[in-house]
């Protein structure tokens, strides 16, 4: 099911660039995931859209922003897919490059039926994003309020897509998955870096197991050089810290069902929310209500709720606890 043509139009969107990735995801749903060796009997099969990149633009756009996306896919079947996907979702595609000699990439997916993932990438394509396919697209950045990124694609792309947004004076958010060690030259130029925990304790050496060590995995990252860093914890919420700040926002209660693209799900709607102009905190809260609704549903793409759905949790959560939210 795709929400995103039934959204009602709002009056203005912001605008937000994502460049990134674009898979199609081949999903099984077992009991629990395979060890090295085994082969477990009675899965269930489906099939969707995915990739950090691509599944960020569409939680961007269902948000409520105004997306533009900048990939590579194949000339295949996959790849037509994806790009009919984008226009129902009303994403601007005429960045979106068609590669001759690569397949579109493809992710192998098991999900537990505790919600918990296992993930394997043929990346294809998304590899040959290049640091000159970003740079034809040079006008996209001066339009934009926000720039997402990820680590699917070369590092050196990414980090030319942050030249450039620094450049045209826009903020960037990185949500450095799949994790990988990353360059000073490129944290100092983050306005908000995003990694999860795992992610979060590759890059400082520092396990994030509680609030305290989130804090500490946090001021590593600010004294890199970083403006702000939100730690994403799964359930029990997001650690955010910046300038004079730190603070743990609770995760919102949801029975989870495929945590698959549950990341993408909270970055993309972050970044419309920072888009709008919201206070950083503000922010958080509304990509982690986000989130918690993707995680009720099987799917990267299709479980990203659109900006009515977002609305409408937050405002029953505020009803419960009969308080405003904090800005």
């Amino acid at each position: 099911m795709n929400p995103g043509p039934q959204e009602a139009p709002r009056a203005t969107k912001p605008p937000v660039l994502v460049i990134g990735s674009s898979n199609t995801d081949l999903i099984i749903k077992t009991a629990r995931i395979p060890k090295p060796g085994e082969t477990i009997l009675g899965g269930k099969f489906s099939r969707a859209a995915g990739g950090k990149g691509a599944n960020q633009a569409v939680a961007a756009a269902r948000a409520g922003g105004a997306v533009t996306f900048i990939a590579r896919i194949g000339c295949d079947a996959n790849g037509e897919e994806a790009l009919a996907g984008f226009a129902a979702d009303g994403i601007q595609v005429s960045q979106v490059i068609r590669d001759a000699t690569h397949p579109s990439g493809v992710a192998l997916i098991f999900v537990s039926k505790s919600g918990e993932n296992s993930i394997a990438v043929a990346s294809g394509a998304n590899d040959r994003l290049s640091p000159a396919d970003v740079r034809q697209a040079k006008d996209a950045f001066r339009r934009a309020s926000i720039v997402l990124l990820q680590l699917e694609t070369p590092l050196e792309t990414v980090e030319t897509c942050v030249e450039l947004a620094t450049a045209a004076g826009v903020r960037v958010v990185l949500n450095p998955a799949p994790a990988r060690t990353l360059p000073a030259r490129l944290l100092k130029r983050v306005y908000l870096l995003t990694p999860n925990e795992s992610e979060a304790e590759l890059l400082t050496g520092v396990p994030v197991a509680s609030e305290a060590a989130a804090a500490q995995a946090a001021d590593k990252l600010l004294a890199r050089g970083v403006q702000n860093v939100i730690i994403t914890l799964g359930a029990r919420g997001a650690f955010v810290a910046g300038a004079g700040f730190r603070e743990l926002l609770p995760g919102f209660k949801a029975k989870a069902v495929d945590a698959t693209g549950a990341g993408d799900v909270f970055n993309g709607a972050l970044a419309v929310a920072l888009a709008e102009g919201r206070p950083l905190l503000e922010a958080a809260r509304f990509a982690s209500a986000a989130a918690a609704i993707s995680v009720t549903r099987l799917g990267a793409q299709p479980s990203a709720p659109t900006r009515r759905e977002i609305e409408a949790l937050l405002a029953s959560v505020t009803r419960r606890r009969g308080t405003k939210l904090r800005s």
